[in-house]
């Protein structure tokens, strides 16, 4: 869901053209509001394994595509398959507990929980990438905590499996975050993007394959015709997604670009109300804001530190 926004974080003061930040921002939002929107839809006939060999299907199409377009079919040789093959088991495992999620909890609920990634990552970053961990690190993270404890307020009201898969994805994405901020380093873009999708293909028919054998149908569902719009806009948007989050930190500051994420929140809140008639919970924005300002303070410092 957000790697790309990991892999290009921070760039240097002075990154200017706002404008082009903001319309190519505007992508993602846009791309990750459709891709839930069309995963709520389609939870109720596929299960989220199928939903995520679907996905990975179109856009191993599309970036195959690209690379035999433009000649670029050399860049996805990789001297770390291993470090390939481990990111996109964090990465399919958190995308595949999101669809959970959102065919169980109210969108703005996924998203305010899933805004917790770069929480864990600060959490982890430490132990798995050798960053120090800094008073300013270990107040951000008790900041998201607190966030995540407002939205979900156990103890107050039931907590449901859908937050909980909500919590799990964002943990097993902030794994996701990290490898491939480290995988970044010497991996050209559209080579990590054809092992993601190429790679998740192969694990989403596994995970459908299984799935058939456990619960006796025998034959792994697949989407009939009034659905395929759907399965379209899955696949689609969430590559555009991703390349909207890298376009968007390469032409300004992380600390310019990023507040224009935290957009998803009021407007899948607003969907959610409108297609779906979920109530506007004011304990979620402020819970999701409370996540996402001490994700801002992480971004601003680091920031300060690369000026």
């Amino acid at each position: 869901m957000n790697e790309a926004r990991s892999a290009t974080l921070p760039m240097p003061h002075g990154f200017g053209q706002p404008l082009l930040a903001a319309a190519w921002m505007s992508l993602a939002v846009l791309s990750f509001s459709a891709m839930a929107v069309a995963g709520r839809e389609l939870i109720g006939q596929l299960d989220p394994f199928s939903i995520m060999l679907c996905r990975s299907s179109i856009g191993l199409f599309i970036v195959a595509a690209i690379l035999t377009a433009t000649g670029r079919i050399p860049v996805i040789r990789t001297r770390r398959p291993g470090a390939h093959l481990g990111r996109n088991l964090a990465h399919f495992s958190g995308q595949s507990l999101w669809f959970y999620a959102v065919g169980q909890t109210t969108l703005a609920q996924v998203f305010a929980l899933e805004f917790t990634a770069p929480v864990w990552v600060a959490l982890l970053a430490p132990v798995f990438l050798g960053e120090r961990f800094t008073g300013w690190r270990l107040a951000t993270t008790a900041a998201g905590f607190a966030g995540v404890l407002v939205v979900v307020r156990p103890g107050v009201i039931a907590v449901d499996t859908g937050e909980v898969a909500a919590l799990a994805a964002a943990i097993c994405l902030s794994a996701n975050i990290m490898m491939t901020k480290s995988l970044s380093r010497t991996e050209p873009t559209l080579c990590i993007m054809f092992w993601m999708t190429a790679i998740q293909v192969v694990l989403g028919a596994v995970m459908v394959a299984i799935t058939a054998v456990v619960t006796g149908n025998g034959l792994p569902s697949l989407p009939d015709p009034a659905h395929l719009p759907w399965v379209l806009v899955v696949g689609v948007s969430g590559l555009l997604a991703q390349v909207g989050l890298a376009r968007a930190f390469r032409h300004a500051d992380a600390s310019v670009a990023a507040p224009m994420d935290f957009l998803r929140l009021p407007l899948i809140a607003v969907v959610g109300m409108l297609a779906y008639g979920e109530h506007l919970d004011p304990y979620v924005f402020l819970g999701g804001a409370i996540v996402f300002l001490a994700n801002y303070v992480n971004v601003w410092r680091s920031g300060r530190k690369a000026g």
